[in-house]
């Protein structure tokens, strides 16, 4: 039993009530006496626990049935396009990582909190000093030493928080849409083209299925999986080759998350590379075609995600704790 299921049972029986929200399945069921379901700002009902299953849960969620959690995996790595070799971070926990990653891959990163998972996409997006290490791309060793000089050699970060990292949450639709390449709707070098961030931005919303009643609502007001797929549009718009998503489904509903992740498998058809760092195991599992295991800031081992266990994976995650 973990600790935040111990302070639940001790709340319990000194009779205090307790609203529980979470999208996560197995504690929703392993700790509630009954189960209220929401959707679309409407309450759905309100079951005993012990008379619900996970499958049941979700299609109250979702409206309809949901008969796979994960989309099938299409995609087929190719060749090698990124090469990481020990890279560490200054004054952070990342010691040293080294691994490659296929062009039309979802390389997964698996660890326990704190182990240096984000840091390793944050050293690769240069949001951090480097201290050590190179990272080669198509052959060719790059520095990614600040965000601006990533985003034009092709990396993308879409970062854990993203109501206070990812969005500009006063700010239209449009806005977020194309605030990372503002410079390809410039005129005459001083003019933005309101026509082009159109357009743009209507393919984002197209392309990304993005459910918004216009262009100019505000970003806050959509739903955590849509705003997600902004945020993702905003980066395709950027020609990015290397995607880094760090926790991409967090907080977001079970039919949402079903849509990002064919979002995920779509992008690696399309021969972009992708690395996602999630505290989800079968989301890892479900999603990635490898995954490498962080402990203790470091790389404690890489395995096949068809072939591996999250019994494997807790293993090589506790190596260097």
């Amino acid at each position: 039993m973990c600790i935040r299921d111990s302070i639940i049972d001790m709340l319990k029986q000194k009779g205090c009530g307790i609203i529980y929200i979470s999208h996560k399945m197995d504690e929703i069921l392993r700790i509630s006496d009954d189960i209220t379901v929401m959707r679309d700002g409407q309450w759905v009902a309100t079951r005993p626990a012990k008379e619900l299953t996970m499958e049941e849960i979700i299609k109250l969620m979702v409206g309809r049935e949901l008969t796979n959690r994960f989309p099938p995996k299409t995609n087929k790595p190719g060749d090698v396009i990124l090469d990481v070799q020990h890279i560490a971070g200054k004054y952070t926990r990342l010691k040293d990582a080294t691994f490659q990653l296929r062009k039309g891959e979802v390389l997964g990163i698996a660890g326990l909190d704190g182990s240096g998972r984000t840091e390793v996409l944050e050293n690769l997006f240069g949001a951090m000093t480097r201290e050590g290490g190179t990272i080669t791309l198509h052959g060719r060793e790059i520095q990614n030493r600040t965000p601006k000089e990533s985003i034009k050699n092709g990396f993308a970060l879409l970062t854990e928080e993203r109501r206070a990292t990812g969005i500009f949450g006063i700010r239209d639709i449009r806005e977020n849409t194309v605030i990372s390449s503002l410079k390809d709707y410039l005129m005459g070098g001083i003019c933005l083209s309101d026509k082009q961030m159109k357009e743009k931005t209507e393919w984002a919303i197209q392309a990304m299925h993005i459910k918004t009643p216009t262009q100019k609502t505000q970003i806050r007001s959509l739903s955590g999986g849509n705003q997600q797929k902004v945020i993702i549009g905003r980066w395709l718009l950027t020609k990015t080759e290397v995607l880094l998503l760090d926790e991409p489904t967090r907080g977001i509903d079970v039919g949402a998350k079903y849509e990002i992740y064919q979002l995920i498998i779509d992008l690696a058809n399309e021969g972009k590379g992708v690395i996602m760092v999630s505290s989800e195991m079968p989301e890892l599992l479900g999603v990635c075609d490898r995954i490498i295991v962080m402990s203790g800031g470091q790389v404690a081992g890489e395995v096949d995600a068809k072939n591996t266990s999250q019994e494997e994976i807790l293993t090589l995650a506790a190596k260097y704790v």
